[in-house]
């Protein structure tokens, strides 16, 4: 597989999450659209580090990092979304805007 297959890969990706998360209205499809979002932008980066310098474990490391930072921001959103859900019976971006004051 060459390099520009999985930046094709990591652009389509990151266009489906954009589009999820521009046309969605629920707080949860929204989270959704940025986790594809940031799922592109890790694969274009670890396809371009693995084609730079494949010997390379620094790469790697910084995958991983980024996936864990990835999982601990889906983690902490969702558990803001329930809190939210939980007090006001907010699920929407609408509403949750009004919530400021």
């Amino acid at each position: 597989m060459n390099l520009e297959l999985f930046l094709l890969v990591a652009a389509a990706l990151f266009s489906v999450g954009l589009f999820g998360a521009l046309t969605q209205q629920s707080i949860v499809m929204l989270m959704m659209g940025l986790e594809l979002m940031i799922g592109g932008v890790i694969l274009a980066a670890a396809a371009i580090w693995h084609y730079i310098a494949p010997a390379s474990s620094d790469g790697q490391v910084l995958i991983v990092l980024a996936v864990t930072v990835m999982a601990v921001e889906m983690a902490v959103g969702f558990a803001v979304v329930t809190a939210l859900f939980r007090q006001r019976e907010v699920d929407m971006t609408d509403e949750a805007a009004e919530l400021r004051g």
